[in-house]
């Protein structure tokens, strides 16, 4: 067997959404976990949704995720052009559409927008067109006196009105479609430019692509796809539907959604190597049901067989545990720099954002959690006193004045306010009386930071804090159960 091939072949339309990164990840995982080549195809001759700086978003994608092209617009690998304005301008897609009109596989329509509008018809609720070959009848006399007239034209596929066609796609099986069904797309608009089914079937076959991996909104398209690899003469490629992605209701995934692009979630607190991973799983499942994979890791594992035919849901809780996992194992250097943009939201004093980053490293899953784990480091919240009645720790307000009467006078004459010598100075407190660590820790801890859950204990927010503020804060907190 030649050597694997596959594609990427994006439209410039806006953001990447996460059913066409999913389909550039198979494309890439199939042709390299069998050693073949990953190419990128830029498909804009739809000029009427081109967006523009979408051609930028889709190279810096594919580069975030490791998605490296071995060919493309910026790597030739001698069968370019990769984009698909360019080729259309060198005459190609004509070119082969008329070799269709000489073997009696195409055809020139000259029907007016108005005839056109005549045949569509209403069923269940939505207005469709089906052309009934009606300049198929034309002689060759009377098509060249309409070209040489200038009359507008587009050439149609001649698809069989009988029988059936039967296409192969490996996660479906055999598909079979009454050639009735096949309507006579259009090949060549009357612009010039291609249709998306026709010129994708040319540039597969030019490139070499070997597998073709897209959504499975595209089967039904496969029988015309097959006729047309058929009327050339051409090996059909292996074909690689994917499920449909929903959302948690069952819903195709919308912009509204918030985490419809890569982009999306990138911006939502996401680390990238989280998202590809992810997004892997949406339809395909390893053999031996792991879920955490790097992208080396998933290139060995990959096998398009396992695919599902059911769609796949995307699960936001189930992504944020897996980015959490990811924040875990990452190194700290690389956590801070990109956490670091978030705590400086919420922390304008001169603390030691390192030491914060640390605390919160395994304790949230997306980065904007950042910003309610280490607020009250920026200024204490106002609380309730009722948060220093543990039951567990056996402490109530009472207590808990008692133990911040006493502590405030050893945290006054600690000139050292280093975690590991804040916590020996309170454990020689704890040993003194007689009390639990927690008894003593409890109080402390909800004074320094008002809040009932903290993503460190009381000695190494104090560190943090410092001398003066964590003296200030106790001192609050007397106050305030003086008053009780």
């Amino acid at each position: 067997m030649s050597k694997v091939r596959t594609r990427y072949a994006p439209s410039p339309t806006g953001r990447m959404h996460v059913g066409n990164l999913r389909t550039a990840l198979y494309a890439f995982l199939i042709a390299k976990h069998e050693g073949g080549e990953f190419l990128l195809r830029i498909e804009d001759t739809d000029q009427e949704r081109y967006v523009e700086g979408a051609v930028e978003i889709i190279y810096r994608t594919l580069e975030e995720t490791g998605l490296v092209h071995d060919e493309g617009p910026d790597k030739d690998g001698g069968v370019g052009p990769y984009v698909q304005s360019e080729r259309q301008a060198s005459g190609i897609y004509l070119e082969y559409a008329k070799m269709l009109v000489e073997k009696g596989e195409a055809y020139y329509c000259f029907c007016t927008q108005e005839r056109l509008d005549s045949l569509k018809q209403t069923v269940e609720g939505q207005e469709i067109m089906t052309y009934d070959k009606h300049c198929l009848s034309l002689s060759r006399e009377e098509v060249e006196a309409n070209l040489a007239a200038g009359m507008s034209y587009v050439i149609r596929q001649n698809n069989p009105t009988e029988g059936t066609t039967t296409f192969h796609d490996e996660i479906y099986g055999d598909i079979t479609v009454d050639n009735s069904e096949l309507d006579d797309m259009v090949l060549i608009k009357s612009d010039g430019y291609p249709t998306y089914n026709f010129a994708n079937v040319v540039d597969d076959h030019l490139m070499g692509i070997t597998h073709v991996v897209r959504g499975n909104e595209y089967l039904s398209s496969s029988p015309k796809y097959n006729r047309l690899y058929a009327a050339f003469g051409w090996e059909v490629p292996v074909y690689v539907h994917c499920p449909l992605i929903t959302n948690e209701e069952h819903k195709k995934l919308s912009k509204r959604s918030g985490h419809a692009s890569y982009e999306d979630l990138i911006e939502q607190g996401f680390i990238s190597e989280a998202v590809v991973n992810y997004v892997a799983l949406l339809g395909w499942s390893p053999v031996d049901n792991r879920e955490i994979f790097s992208l080396a890791e998933l290139i060995k594992e990959f096998d398009y067989h396992n695919i599902s035919k059911s769609p796949a849901v995307f699960d936001m809780t189930k992504l944020k545990w897996m980015n959490g996992e990811y924040m875990k194992a990452m190194e700290f250097d690389r956590f801070f720099e990109m956490a670091e943009p978030h705590i400086r939201m919420v922390i304008t004093k001169d603390l030691d954002l390192k030491k914060i980053a640390a605390m919160v490293k395994t304790r949230i899953e997306i980065f904007p959690d950042i910003a309610d784990h280490i607020d009250f480091f920026e200024a204490l919240p106002e609380y309730d006193p009722e948060m220093y009645v543990h039951k567990k720790m056996k402490t109530n307000k009472e207590t808990a004045l008692t133990v911040l009467t006493e502590v405030l006078p050893i945290l006054e004459a600690q000139e050292d306010f280093s975690n590991d010598a804040l916590y020996a100075a309170l454990s020689a407190y704890v040993a003194e009386k007689g009390y639990k660590t927690g008894f003593v820790m409890w109080p402390i801890r909800t004074a320094v930071s008002g809040k009932q859950m903290t993503p460190a204990g009381a000695t190494e927010i104090m560190e943090v804090l410092g001398r003066e503020e964590s003296i200030a804060r106790i001192q609050t907190g007397i106050e305030l159960l003086s008053r009780q």
